[in-house]
């Protein structure tokens, strides 16, 4: 038997018209006869955050008891089968003013400094310091998400606070906001590709073809050389990769007759839950495919009028 340490790159990337698909990890990524350890086999770290706002309601969240053998309550009840890998943190904004310090003191631990001015200080959050250590080695070392236009809040938003302080959960230095991703199409164009005027787009929109159609040729000559596993995850992979995009074109034409004319791609869905779930399915494609290792998703503004 022969058997040669030689492997599919685990950088390999699809390439159609406009696009760059990135691949999830394959068994034939592997070299044989390597050490598992020392592949791209060995699941990488991830960080995620999700910021939910306006507080939570007590005892939901809390577990009544400290320790390893606390019971979970009825919320958290989901991931009770980790128990051995969860911790619950709680009481860390007790010093804080509000809900512009709650906001961008949540990652940070840094209380903000006073203003309505552009002199904001606040504190580097983890997502990034983290992204600093594991988000070198992939193609975005962090993304950051939301559901809200933050954009036009400026000056003083609570108390004696800027909205900078609630406009992001992450922070890059203690004078650095880092601005939060809201349109779905804009971080699925960011992740595979796509480039191109509003014109170019909507025409893309209007024909209703997917990236994936532009990479058909790239994928059958992929599939040739995969074993079955690696092909039933590819196809997995594509099958995840198409739905998101089919959603958004669908919240596209849903919102079609209020498109504006400008240089920007579109796909922001009325519905709020569905909003919500395109943002998680990013950070989960994002995640597969290594594009990224370090996420942050801020579900809402904290002192939203969104009604739920």
């Amino acid at each position: 038997m022969f058997i040669f340490k030689t492997a599919l790159p685990r950088r390999t990337v699809l390439r159609g018209m406009g696009a760059t698909l990135a691949l999830p990890l394959l068994e034939a990524m592997v070299p044989a006869l390597t050490a598992t350890a020392k592949t791209a086999a060995n699941p990488p770290k991830r960080f995620g955050a999700v910021f939910v706002p306006l507080g939570e309601r007590p005892g939901f969240w809390t577990p009544a008891t400290v320790g390893s053998n606390f019971e979970f309550t009825p919320i958290l009840k989901p991931i009770e089968k980790f128990r051995d890998h969860v911790t619950v943190v709680s009481e860390l904004c007790d010093p804080l003013d509000g809900h512009a310090t709650t906001v961008s003191a949540w990652l940070s631990g840094a209380i903000p400094k006073k203003t309505f001015a552009e002199d904001v200080y606040s504190g580097e959050t983890v997502d990034q310091v983290i992204a600093r250590k594991i988000g070198q080695d992939t193609p975005l070392p962090s993304l950051e998400l939301a559901t809200e236009d933050f954009t036009g809040y400026i000056g003083g938003c609570d108390t004696q606070y800027s909205c900078a302080y609630m406009n992001t959960i992450s922070w890059s230095s203690a004078t650095t906001p880092v601005p939060m991703e809201i349109n779905p199409r804009v971080v699925f164009e960011r992740l595979f590709g796509r480039p191109g005027t509003a014109t170019q787009r909507q025409q893309r929109r209007q024909t209703d073809k997917s990236i994936l159609d532009s990479l058909t040729d790239d994928v059958k000559d992929l599939e040739r050389g995969l074993g079955a596993r690696d092909q039933g995850r590819l196809s997995e992979y594509l099958n995840h990769v198409r739905e998101v995009e089919r959603r958004i074109q669908m919240s596209e034409k849903a919102g079609a007759n209020t498109l504006l004319d400008v240089d920007a791609p579109f796909g922001i869905p009325e519905s709020f839950e569905e909003h919500a779930r395109l943002m998680f399915e990013m950070a989960a494609l994002a995640y597969q495919a290594d594009i990224t290792r370090v996420t942050s998703y801020m579900m809402a503004k904290d002192a939203s009028m969104i009604s739920y």
